[in-house]
């Protein structure tokens, strides 16, 4: 097999997928590609950064890779673009970083929409939790304890680690993806591709089984550290993997080993040691101070900037006690709901809250209200909403929930009375813009349309998020702004994994006679910024979801 670099190798693998395969083999196509795909670079020589393991790849390059990953995963829709979530796993994630043994370094945190109960880490410091893994968890220092954990394997250098120890394994794992992908395209069933990953997997397996143990140990030591030092449960990394390990043995023979347990092993040996350290650490965690103390200029000069955040104490902030609504709980059941159907999520909430004892939560009253809102029924979610408003007047997630039920309800002027208030106690909070946003250009006429758009333009310098650009140009639309509309949805277009089709749509805006001097330029400019990622795009052959065949001009 001729050599390849690591985008043409696992990019195009990923890129060249066809959309029928399930987000389950999808993932662990991603997965095993970062595991295995950049060890071809046999022939590269970069500047060595400190190992031998980063001059197989530059941090530039990791970056670059990890923003494609992204945005190729949106183009499949496997990605759960919701602000609240977003906002929700980062916030969580750059606590852990600010404990973490690098917290300088940037990462980026999403959810897949994959019902496995897995995570993994990618190139770039980009952090995946699948929503199967934080619906089965019971608490957020559960789910904190394995984001923590890939943490340590990007803060170790796992990933170089693993590139250049699979260097001669590289050519075999690329034809097992591609075996599995032509699987996928022929077979009406979705296990077909698994079972001829799998079976490529176990060749190589055993030859990296030492390797792969001892970094998930180095990965739980230094997670459990992290835990201690974010103000986490450090118990909560081994009480998460037993509970696993018990429920697989109360089912064994019944259920699919979880993927999480696959990718990472659970022994007693390893459990023992976790809860021993952590032992240790919940010692020494008694004397250490708040990371809480940190103030906006300690916080500046200890970690990298978040865009999003706007106070730094939320991300080591403990959650306070008596009747505090659990964000985390809250999270956990909008997941359930986004990623689910909405009509079966539905009977799932109201046939448990009728017959579960102990199921009568405020977060699962509040995942029931989402679920109604999103199967059409707005004024039997507002009917749910009311008791959690009442006993939590100043829950910004209840509050942006009801408002949304109002609206869907047709009580438009109530929705937008509320979503006013809330941008006025929180501007610029993403999910609460949005929200208003698509209100108003719903409720109809320009200047609703134009509060809209201006509204989301500040947000658009601090985001990837299609839908974000999307409601952005539907509302300049709406407002008469044509010109601005039309370069917000070719930007919508290229960061869900379609450059293709943003590059079209610019050329088209690029012949309109009307365009001024400025949008011009501003057109022109994107169009040179998107010629080369194309042109790269052409020569390496690799398909995306709006050029399939590799067959569209730039001309």
């Amino acid at each position: 097999m001729a050599k390849h670099g690591l985008s043409d190798i696992v990019t195009q693998l990923m890129t060249m997928a066809p959309r029928r395969l399930t987000p389950r083999l999808l993932t662990a196509l991603i997965t095993a590609g970062l595991a295995f795909a950049a060890g071809a670079q046999e022939d590269i020589r970069l500047p060595d950064l400190g190992s031998s393991a980063n001059a197989l790849i530059s941090p530039q390059e990791a970056k670059d890779y990890g923003t494609s990953m992204l945005r190729q995963m949106r183009s499949l829709n496997m990605v759960v673009d919701d602000p609240l979530l977003d906002d929700y796993i980062n916030d969580l994630g750059y606590r852990l970083v600010a404990g973490s043994d690098k917290p300088k370094d940037h990462f980026t945190f999403f959810i897949v929409k994959d019902p496995e109960i897995n995570a993994f880490a990618a190139p770039g410091g980009f952090i995946a939790v699948n929503s199967g893994l934080i619906t089965i968890t019971q608490n957020e220092s559960e789910l904190a304890s394995v984001i923590a954990h890939e943490i340590g394997h990007i803060t170790q250098n796992h990933l170089q680690r693993a590139f250049e120890a699979s260097k001669k394994d590289t050519p075999l794992m690329a034809l097992v993806l591609l075996g599995a992908i032509i699987a996928g395209a022929s077979s009406k069933s979705g296990d077909t591709p698994l079972a001829v990953l799998a079976g490529g997997q176990g060749l190589i397996a055993q030859k990296s089984i030492n390797f792969t143990r001892k970094d998930e140990i180095e990965a739980d030591r230094v997670g459990i550290q992290t835990l201690a030092n974010a103000g986490f449960d450090p118990n909560a990394m081994a009480e998460f993997f037993q509970r696993m390990e018990d429920v697989m043995s109360a089912n064994a023979g019944g259920r699919d080993v979880p993927a999480l347990l696959q990718t990472h092993p659970v022994t007693t040996a390893r459990i023992s040691d976790a809860k021993s350290r952590a032992a240790a650490l919940i010692a020494a965690q008694k004397q250490r101070l708040s990371l809480t103390n940190l103030g906006s200029r300690a916080w500046e000069q200890s970690t990298a900037p978040i865009a999003f955040v706007k106070d730094p104490s939320v991300l080591t902030r403990k959650p306070t006690g008596g009747d505090h609504l659990s964000t985390y709980a809250l999270m956990r059941e909008r997941v359930r709901v986004l990623t689910s159907d909405a009509t079966r999520i539905t009977t799932y909430y109201a046939s448990n809250l009728q017959s579960q004892h102990g199921f009568d939560t405020p977060s699962n009253r509040y995942g029931y209200a989402l679920a109604l809102t999103r199967s059409g029924q707005g004024a039997a979610a507002i009917a749910q909403l009311q008791p959690l408003l009442k006993a939590h007047p100043d829950n910004l997630i209840v509050q942006l929930a009801m408002a949304d039920a109002r609206l869907q309800a047709g009580q438009t002027a109530a929705a937008l009375a509320i979503y006013q208030t809330l941008n006025a106690q929180s501007p610029r909070n993403r999910a609460i813009a949005l929200a208003y946003a698509k209100a108003l250009t719903i409720a109809g006429g320009k200047p609703q349309a134009s509060r809209a758009a201006d509204l989301l333009r500040p947000l658009l310098s601090s985001t990837v998020e299609p839908e974000i650009y999307s409601a952005y140009a539907r509302a300049s639309d709406a407002a008469g702004d044509s010109e601005r509309a039309g370069e917000a949805f070719a930007d919508a277009s290229y960061y869900a994994g379609r450059p293709f089709d943003a590059m079209e749509q610019l050329k088209r805006l690029l012949k309109r006679p009307d365009l001024d001097y400025y949008a011009r330029a501003r057109i022109q400019a994107r169009i040179a910024e998107l010629t080369p990622l194309l042109l790269e795009l052409h020569k390496r052959k690799v398909q995306t979801a709006d050029n399939p065949d590799n067959q569209q001009q730039l001309q």
